[in-house]
């Protein structure tokens, strides 16, 4: 039974991310910042769905520094993107 809750979780991540790279792609705007954004916001929500409710597999604990993992990526991602918004006279050098 754990293997198969597993192998559901890596198959609807999988799904979701091959969702996105067509949806993108459709709408011509792939790039690898919007995969991994909207990835991430796809692992979580998934993570949050296959969630058990009495007892946390090992495995699912380990998610946890996956998610730490993303989330300072997505971090990365968003102070590069207000710092090419921001004037460079404000940026000090």
């Amino acid at each position: 039974m754990p293997i198969q809750r597993r192998m559901q979780f890596v198959h609807g991540q999988i799904a979701w991310m091959i969702a996105t790279v067509l949806v993108l792609t459709l709408l011509n705007a792939l790039s690898y910042e919007l995969v991994f954004v909207l990835s991430l916001i796809g692992f979580l929500i998934i993570t949050e769905l296959t969630a058990p409710f009495n007892v946390t597999p090992t495995w699912r604990r380990r998610l946890r520094w996956l998610i730490l993992l993303g989330l300072a990526g997505f971090a990365v991602i968003v102070v590069r993107r207000i710092l090419d918004i921001l004037p460079p006279e404000v940026i000090p050098a």
